[in-house]
């Protein structure tokens, strides 16, 4: 990676605005990226990752399990539809901010309702355009994802060490509860389907199974599908017990995906999780819920280096041999070697051979790491929501 000296801030008075950074990313190590500054002028320090999707950039910014994390882009072009309310995956954005390659320009789509910069400073999210994001996503691929500062600043003032120890002193993800932050406070119902262009609405479809959704962090178009599906879903926050959600007598149960250290959340929702399958009720599992489920088993999870995320990943089916090119989001993993003889590994990563699907050899449960919503993404995997009604149908029968 090439470093770029910081700004000198001193001779200020020698440079036009539009030559000096308003922006800068000042990594753990040392390492600074200068550019120009876009969206909410603000100070952000979180883990550093890339996401290698073609489109989707509202949804990933919106997506509850990037939270704790400044996202790097490598698609160059970012802000070029705008931004609109519907492609949003949960009120209140979580991300910290965004790294670009190329400046924002006005946007040209016809759903389009706000400019990408407007949309940014209303959610207290900066952004950083014109650094060599090549460069960052090739220190992260080989070295991990590291500890950076996202700074923003119209003036071009920035104390660089401050920076630097801020981003030094930042503990990092592993050991993070953030599912506590980003749960919903209380009980919710959900009848909203996938949105309708031609109608400009959700669609609404008649429920055969209640379903019951923990929220770990979870993404609207997830609820969405499972409303496709025919559920009826009520949403119920991460800390919820098991007593809790039998006593509403679902058909099945829904973990979600969300951000954080899934063993620092399982140490609450692990034990309520294993409730739950020694109860025989059909469970679906997805990302962090994935995680969870193996850790009520009495598996282990790790932090990966650089973690999965992008619309491109190959998996494979070990049950069907079939690959699906799937929408991925985390950065832990289930340890393979440590799932018990109950649990049977059914889908796994043909980038770096890691663990993307189990299931219990004896009960109707089963989860995978990646998300089959796809948004943004392949639709391959869709049909993993029609396993899980299925397991309904059967149980019920």
């Amino acid at each position: 990676m090439t470093k770029q000296p910081a700004p000198n801030l001193s001779d200020r008075q020698k440079l036009q605005p539009s030559d000096y950074p308003t922006a800068i990313l000042v990594l753990a190590d040392g390492s600074v990226f200068c550019g120009q500054g876009f969206g909410a002028e603000a100070v952000k320090v979180g883990e550093v990752c890339f996401n290698t999707s073609m489109t989707g950039y509202q949804e990933i910014m919106t997506d509850p399990s990037y939270a704790g994390q400044i996202i790097n882009f490598t698609f160059p072009h970012i802000g070029n539809v705008g931004t609109n309310p519907v492609d949003v995956e949960t009120d209140q954005p979580a991300a910290l901010g965004m790294i670009v390659r190329n400046p924002v320009t006005m946007p040209s789509n016809w759903r389009q309702d706000s400019h990408l910069h407007d949309w940014l400073v209303r959610h207290d999210m900066p952004g950083i355009a014109g650094i060599d994001t090549r460069a960052l996503t090739r220190t992260i691929r080989d070295t991990g994802a590291p500890i950076g500062v996202l700074a923003h600043a119209a003036d071009g003032q920035f104390d660089v060490e401050a920076l630097r120890q801020m981003a030094q002193d930042w503990p990092g993800l592993e050991g993070m509860d953030l599912a506590k932050d980003v749960t919903r406070d209380a009980a919710q119902s959900w009848a909203d389907g996938s949105f309708d262009l031609a109608n400009g609405a959700y669609m609404q479809k008649d429920a055969a199974y209640k379903v019951v959704a923990l929220d770990y962090g979870c993404k609207h178009n997830i609820l969405r599908c499972l409303v496709d599906a025919g559920c009826s879903v009520e949403v119920l926050p991460a800390d919820s017990q098991a007593d809790a959600i039998l006593a509403r007598q679902p058909d099945g149960v829904f973990l979600s995906n969300g951000p954080g250290d899934p063993a620092a959340t399982g140490e609450y929702a692990a034990t309520e999780i294993r409730a739950l399958v020694d109860q025989n009720i059909p469970i679906f599992g997805i990302c962090i819920g994935h995680q969870l489920l193996a850790l009520s088993m009495g598996a282990k999870t790790t932090k990966m280096d650089k973690g999965h995320r992008g619309a491109n990943h190959p998996v494979k089916d070990l049950m069907t041999g079939q690959i699906e090119i799937t929408s991925q989001n985390h950065g832990f993993v289930v340890e393979e070697d440590s799932l018990p003889d109950t649990i049977e590994v059914t889908h796994r990563s043909l980038f770096d051979g890691t663990v993307e699907g189990i299931r219990h050899k004896d009960k109707p449960v089963f989860s995978v790491q990646y998300h089959p919503e796809s948004s943004p993404g392949p639709h391959d995997s869709r049909a993993l929501f029609t396993r899980f009604t299925n397991l309904m149908k059967d149980a019920k029968a």
